[in-house]
C-alpha cells in the first residue's frame, strides 16, 4: 500500500512540476513539449529524480491511448468545413509525403549507419510522420494569425499521417523479423487498414450523433463522458477488426466536431484539457524511457540523421504539393513546421518489442531527432513566419474564448440537418 501512494506522490508531483515549468516555458517561448520530455529526463534513472523506467510496452500502451485522445480533439475542433478547403492536398502530405520521407531517411541511414535497406526504411518510417500533439500544441501557444490554408493543412496534415506512417512501421517490423515475407503483402494490409479505420470511424461519429439525438439526459456531464468512450471504443474496435483505430478515432472527432451537438463548447473545452493532460503524461513517460548517456553517445550521427531528415521534409512536401496553389513561401513553412514529437517515439517502440536489429539504436536516435526538432524549428516558427510573410495583420484571437453560460436543464437534440 504505501508503495501506491509514493506512485501517487511520484506522480502528482511530476505532473504539478510539469504544469509550472510550462508557464514558465510560455515566458522563455520554450515549446511546452520540450519541458514535458526533459522533466521526464530528469526525474528517470539517470537525473536527479532516479526513477528506474524500462518499460517499452507500458509506454507504448500510454502513447497509443493519450495519442488517440490527441488526434480526436484535434477532429472534433477541425470539423469538415475546414478540411473540405485543404482535403486533397492533406491526403497528399500524409501519404506521399511519408512515403517520400521515409525513403530519403532510409537511403542516408545505409551509408551513415550501416544499415540495411530494410532497416533504414524502418528508421525512415519511425521518424517521418509530423506529431499532431507537437502542432497542435505550438499552434495553440504561437496564436499566430497565418494568412491563407496553412493552418488547416498542417492540422489535418499531422491528423492523417500517423495512420500511414504506423502502417509503414508495423509493415517493415514484420517484413525484418519474417524471413520471406513479400513486401507485395504490404498493399493488401494498407487497403485494410485504411479501409476499415475510414468506415468504422464514420460509422460510429455517426453512431454518437443518433445516440446524443435520440435520447435526452439530465445532465449535461453525460456528453464528455459518452466522447470518451467512443474514443476507447473506436481505437480498440478498429485495431481488433485490423484497421488503422488513429484514422477512425480522428475522423470520428471530424463527424463530431462537424455538428451542432448541443453544449458543442463545453465538449470542446472538456477534450482541449483532457488532450493536455494526456500529452503532458505521454511525454513524461516517454522522457522517463530514454537513457540521456545513449543520446550522448550519438550526437555526431544524430546530428547527421535530423540533417538529413530536414531535407527530406522539404522534398517530400513541394513533391506532394507540386500541382496545388500553395506558393513558395507557404510550402517553405508548411515544411519547416513539420515538428516531430511522441507520436515518432511511440512508433520506435514497435521494432524496439518485436527484437529488430539495431531497434536500440533507432529509439534513441528518434528521440534525439525529436529534441532537436522540436528545440529548434518550434522555437522558430514565429520568426520564420514573418520572414517569409505568412503573418496576417489582423489581431491574435485569444486563447480560449469563454462562451455564456449554458442553461440549466436536459438536453435538447441537434436540429435537423
Amino acid at each position: 500500500m504505501e508503495q501506491f501512494e509514493l506512485i501517487l506522490v511520484i506522480v502528482g508531483g511530476l505532473l504539478l512540476l510539469s504544469v509550472l515549468a510550462s508557464r514558465l516555458s510560455s515566458r522563455l517561448g520554450v515549446p511546452a513539449l520540450l519541458v514535458f520530455l526533459l522533466m521526464g529526463m530528469l526525474a528517470g534513472s539517470e537525473g536527479p529524480g532516479g526513477i528506474y523506467f524500462d518499460d517499452a510496452r507500458l509506454a507504448q500502451s500510454l502513447g497509443v491511448v493519450a495519442l488517440s485522445f490527441i488526434l480526436f480533439d484535434g477532429g472534433l475542433g477541425t470539423g469538415w468545413s475546414v478540411v473540405r478547403s485543404t482535403a486533397w492536398t492533406g491526403i497528399s502530405l500524409s501519404t506521399i509525403g511519408v512515403l517520400v520521407t521515409a525513403i530519403l531517411v532510409g537511403l542516408a541511414a545505409m551509408p551513415v549507419l550501416g544499415f540495411s535497406l530494410l532497416q533504414g526504411l524502418l528508421l525512415g518510417a519511425v521518424v517521418a510522420p509530423t506529431d499532431a500533439a507537437a502542432v497542435f500544441s505550438v499552434l495553440r501557444e504561437k496564436r499566430l494569425p497565418l494568412k491563407g490554408r496553412v493552418v488547416p493543412l498542417l492540422e489535418l496534415e499531422s491528423g492523417l499521417n500517423d495512420p500511414m506512417a504506423v502502417f509503414l512501421t508495423i509493415g517493415f517490423t514484420a517484413l525484418l523479423t519474417t524471413p520471406g515475407l513479400s513486401p507485395f503483402t504490404l498493399v493488401p494490409f494498407f487497403v485494410q487498414q485504411m479501409l476499415i479505420g475510414g468506415v468504422v470511424g464514420i460509422a460510429l461519429g455517426f453512431g454518437m450523433l443518433v445516440l446524443i439525438a435520440r435520447l435526452r439526459f439530465g445532465s449535461r456531464e453525460i456528453h464528455p463522458i459518452l466522447s470518451s468512450a467512443l474514443v476507447m471504443a473506436t481505437y480498440g474496435g478498429t485495431a481488433l477488426l485490423g484497421g488503422s483505430g488513429f484514422l477512425a478515432v480522428y475522423l470520428a472527432g471530424l463527424v463530431l466536431g462537424s455538428s451542432n451537438l448541443p453544449r458543442k463548447d463545453a465538449l470542446l473545452r472538456f477534450h482541449n484539457v483532457i488532450a493536455l493532460l494526456m500529452e503532458i503524461a505521454m511525454f513524461l513517460a516517454l522522457g522517463l524511457l530514454v537513457f540521456p548517456s545513449h543520446l550522448l553517445s550519438i550526437i555526431g550521427v544524430g546530428l547527421l540523421m535530423t540533417l538529413v531528415l530536414l531535407v527530406a521534409r522539404p522534398v517530400s512536401v513541394f513533391v506532394s504539393l507540386l500541382v496545388s496553389r500553395f506558393s513558395v513561401g507557404q510550402k517553405t513553412f508548411i515544411a519547416w513546421v513539420g515538428l516531430r514529437g511522441a507520436a515518432p517515439i511511440i512508433l520506435a517502440t514497435f521494432p524496439l518489442l518485436a527484437g529488430v536489429p539495431g531497434a536500440g539504436l533507432i529509439f534513441d536516435l528518434v528521440f534525439f531527432i525529436v529534441l532537436v526538432s522540436v528545440l529548434a524549428q518550434g522555437l522558430s516558427i514565429p520568426a520564420v513566419a514573418r520572414w517569409l510573410g505568412l503573418v496576417s495583420s489582423a489581431p491574435t484571437p485569444p486563447a480560449a474564448p469563454v462562451p455564456p453560460p449554458e442553461p440549466k436543464g436536459p438536453v435538447e437534440a441537434p436540429a435537423a440537418g
